[in-house]
């Protein structure tokens, strides 16, 4: 007789190779080159920044799952790392240390065990840990370093809401401009893009409907669709925040909706908003509309076969 055990659970019995640690290792992984150039252009500090976010962030789910009495996993520990990484991608290098710490515990402790923990949590955690720094402390949270440079600037995002000067799209490609550690770089956050749809951790339908919207957006109103695609954290927030699995919906339809809603919000606060970019309160705000997407937007259930009427 056979000494495996029988697992017995609610059908559909579908089983699949990906899991949830694999998952959080891919983004990890995608993310590398966008850090490497944020490296790069914006010095030690960004390394420095990088690494107190991610520390701080695994002590702060050490010290929850301790204090709730839960087994820790290699899964936490992923989702905790990469909560880290996310938040020092979209805040500025020369963040103060003791801010950053603020953050993640924001983000580890508020956004996500007092919701319940990895896989409850309603709003994305790195996103809640940035809104909550930007704003507690505006002017530390909006003050940039220039790449390879010590003395601070303003952001392309900056320079068009204030003084109606466009920055060239060369460099917002490849990343030679002033903003947050991991958003400069769109060639950087493309190809780890690429290498996410390529290993399928990510709904392609959020980030194809974000950018859709924000082309038919900037068509509308007259304004350059590609700097609004590769300027501020559009890229990092389309790509890697809001395609974040707990914190987006389940269907297809729901998916194509929440992805245009932060498209439509984004450009919303970046034309006629008091703030330059609207990336990160976008998505937040899309997140609390996850769950009504996914009762009114449900899709196709599993096993069953969509009906095709044809007209004669």
């Amino acid at each position: 007789m056979s000494n495996e055990k029988l697992l017995v659970g609610p059908a559909p019995h579908f089983r699949a190779k990906e899991d949830s640690e694999g998952m959080m290792r891919d983004v990890i992984i995608a993310l590398l080159p966008a850090l490497f150039l944020s490296i790069y252009f914006f010095g030690i500090l960004a390394a420095i920044v990088v690494i107190v976010a991610v520390v701080s962030s695994l002590v702060f789910e050490y010290i929850m799952l301790r204090a709730r009495k839960k087994t820790a996993t290699k899964t936490d520990y992923y989702s905790a790392a990469l909560t880290g990484l996310l938040l020092a991608f979209c805040i500025t290098s020369a963040t103060p240390f003791w801010a950053v710490i603020v953050g993640s515990a924001v983000a580890i402790v508020i956004a996500k065990h007092f919701f319940g923990g990895l896989g409850f949590n309603i709003f994305n955690p790195a996103l809640v840990g940035r809104a909550f720094l930007l704003a507690s402390y505006p002017v530390m949270m909006t003050t940039w370093f220039k790449p390879m440079d010590a003395i601070t600037g303003p952001t392309p995002l900056n320079l068009i809401k204030e003084q109606g000067i466009s920055t060239a799209l060369s460099p917002l490609f490849f990343g030679n401009v002033g903003g947050s550690i991991g958003e400069t770089s769109a060639l950087a956050l493309i190809i780890g893009g690429l290498y996410l749809l390529y290993r399928k951790a990510i709904d392609f339908r959020i980030p194809v409907s974000y950018f859709g919207t924000v082309i038919i957006f900037s068509h509308i109103f007259g304004v350059d669709p590609l700097f609004h695609l590769l300027a501020g954290g559009l890229m990092l927030g389309a790509i890697y925040m809001a395609t974040d699995p707990v914190t987006s919906p389940v269907s297809r339809p729901g998916g194509w909706f929440f992805g245009a809603g932060c498209g439509l919000i984004t450009m919303v606060i970046r034309l006629w908003g008091g703030y330059p970019e609207g990336v990160c309160y976008s998505i937040l705000l899309m997140n609390a509309v996850v769950p009504l997407l996914d009762r009114y937007l449900p899709g196709t259930r599993f096993g069953a076969k969509r009906r095709l009427s044809l007209k004669k």
